[in-house]
């Protein structure tokens, strides 16, 4: 067993990850890379509803299928989604199917994605005034911005598709819309919603963000939950207590990257940057 570093170590370890990872060539693999070349803040932030909603699967599936989506709204989404009637959306997303999301589900999304814009401006106005309606409790704030997004009486597919805080699932995909939206625009993140505050944050938790952060030791929790997601970003907060989500797009591509492997295998892992925090022994060749 090899010899664990101190506690300490690991904040310059992963600002070490953040400075050698080639992000922006990472964003040619992940949804986030659909979403960027927008200009506007309300193509933004309907494309990366859509993709943020949709990441879930590989993510070659994914990005096929967000632009199947975003096809359908034309140029310019925010415009599209706002003007386009909703038997036109609907019959432009027949035979559409996403895992276990399907036509209706992605339509009744966008649908209701549009009342919120057409109620409150934006979708950020909307996030926003339901945390301030909730003292500023984003989880509060979140919950109600995603019961306006999956509608009333919504059908099993639709509550995975949006799911609720309430439940206690890790809703990654709620938590990556808000990473890719809160945090100040770094050339991966947009930096869209304005006045919601970065620090509060909590990093979507997925297979990869879980079993690597497990290997860190940022969390003692066997499974992907909301209560894994709060507990590894308290151990971030302590590396960077105003902006605790910034190592999430690096650390989770080292998953995605296969550079960070379910075991020990000696000829990746000995090249890791965090290979000297890791709690997984280093096996010999």
């Amino acid at each position: 067993m090899k010899r664990r570093h101190k506690e300490a170590d690991l904040g310059g370890l992963l600002e070490r990850l953040l400075a050698d990872s080639d992000l922006e060539a990472r964003l040619d693999h992940d949804p986030l890379g659909l979403v960027r070349p927008y200009e506007s803040r309300d193509d933004r932030e309907v494309a990366g509803l859509i993709a943020a909603l949709l990441a879930f699967g590989s993510v070659s599936v994914i990005r096929r299928n967000v632009r199947r989506v975003l096809d359908v709204l034309g140029e310019r989404p925010a415009e599209g989604l706002d003007a386009l009637d909703s038997r036109t959306i609907r019959r432009r997303l027949r035979g559409f199917r996403h895992r276990v999301y399907g036509e209706r589900e992605v339509g009744d999304l966008l649908l209701n994605a549009r009342r919120l814009r057409a109620r409150n401006g934006s979708l950020g106005e909307a996030l926003g005034e339901a945390i301030d309606a909730h003292d500023g409790e984003l989880l509060d704030g979140l919950a109600v911005f995603a019961d306006s997004l999956r509608g009333r009486n919504p059908s099993r597919a639709m509550a995975h598709l949006v799911p609720d805080p309430r439940a206690g699932s890790a809703c990654k995909r709620l938590f990556l819309y808000l990473r890719w939206m809160v945090r100040p625009d770094d050339g991966i993140d947009l930096g869209v919603f304005q006045g919601i505050d970065p620090s509060k944050l909590l990093i979507p938790v997925d297979t990869h963000i879980h079993r690597i952060c497990r290997n860190l030791g940022l969390t003692t929790y066997k499974t992907a939950s909301l209560r894994a997601a709060i507990e590894i970003t308290e151990s971030l907060r302590r590396y960077d207590p105003l902006d605790p989500v910034r190592f999430d797009f690096a650390l989770c591509h080292l998953g995605i990257a296969r550079d960070c492997p379910s075991r020990s295998v000696p000829q990746i892992c000995s090249q890791c940057v965090l290979q000297p925090a890791c709690t997984i022994p280093l096996l010999s060749d």
